[in-house]
């Protein structure tokens, strides 16, 4: 079972719970406008029920529901029926160098040579606050990359959810846009390099554990297009993950506070050459089986942060 937030004309924001080629929407007077996924969360929580085995009941009892075809869900800023973040998450953070592929392009930009190899072995992992709420994008809006950066990546991964005793409650897809050249330059960069306004995108759902039975065995995909044109591509399964999701969480929560809602990033195991970098105009699509594909198109912001 796969949860979205959709846009719906004058209703405004939904939560629906995704099926096949169909949206069917959740009951507006509970979960309408300004109710989100930590509501659903809640509320089965009250009830001494999974969120899975939650919706199950709410839509079997439901003798009106309204379902959008997938087709009428877009993904542009203008379309009635979009998606949007699937969770507003209080605060997002990230895992580095947990694949081996990580490891190497961290060893390639930096010039601080052997933390990156120190940190892919160590038993502690590397952990990084990475966004707020308003730093956030959801499928089909603009991400960004800074404006004073010449070497910028997108950096696709599976993302997780945290529920309120820290459980992996869902899924989702992370985009963690980085200017490897600031980062390369000094690690003391790193929050430059990783924190600044729509650095980083999330959806385009939230998938229920049921739905991944393993996330350790899921592939990958990224795509950048250019101009029409496929200008690059790569994948990876999270089974070539070096570390367990819980020791990702384990490590996020010790001695610290984190809100229920908060997304982690785990990392990512597919990086473009070298010579590569974003550009305005770019098209990134990160597909993770059994939860979609996150699409966004990318603008470099002009000084100071405006957009340009």
């Amino acid at each position: 079972m796969r949860i979205v937030r959709v846009n719906v004309g004058r209703l405004g924001a939904r939560l629906g719970v995704l099926t096949g080629d169909s949206v069917t929407l959740l009951p507006e007077k509970k979960y309408g406008l300004g109710r989100g996924f930590l509501s659903l969360l809640r509320e089965a929580s009250r009830r001494g029920q999974t969120l899975h085995q939650y919706l199950e009941r709410l839509l079997s009892r439901e003798g009106r529901v309204r379902r959008l075809k997938l087709e009428e869900v877009g993904d542009q800023p203008s379309a009635r029926n979009r998606l949007l973040l699937p969770i507003v998450p209080p605060e997002v953070w990230g895992a580095g160098v947990t694949y081996l592929r990580s490891r190497e392009a961290r060893e390639y930009e930096t010039k601080a040579k052997g933390i990156y190899d120190l940190v892919y072995e160590a038993e502690r992992p590397e952990i990084f606050f990475k966004a707020t709420p308003s730093r956030c994008v959801g499928p089909g809006d603009t991400a960004y990359i800074r404006s004073d950066t010449r070497w910028a990546v997108p950096e696709p991964e599976l993302a997780i959810v945290l529920g309120p005793k820290h459980e992996i409650v869902g899924y989702t897809i992370g985009n963690d846009l980085s200017a490897r050249d600031i980062e390369g330059e000094n690690p003391l960069y790193l929050p430059q390099a990783k924190i600044y306004r729509g650095c980083c995108s999330l959806g385009p759902a939230i998938a229920l554990p049921e739905a991944i039975e393993d996330p350790k065995n899921l592939k990958i995909e990224m795509r950048i297009l250019r101009g029409g044109s496929e200008a690059f591509r790569g994948s990876v399964n999270t089974s070539s993950l070096k570390r367990s999701l819980q020791e990702l969480v384990d490590y996020l929560t010790r001695d610290n506070i984190i809100p229920q809602g908060t997304v982690l990033l785990t990392g990512t195991g597919i990086v473009p050459p070298d010579d590569f970098t974003l550009e305005s105009g770019d098209i990134v699509e990160i597909e993770v089986e059994k939860i979609g594909v996150l699409r966004n198109k990318i603008e470099r912001l002009s000084s100071r942060g405006r957009l340009s």
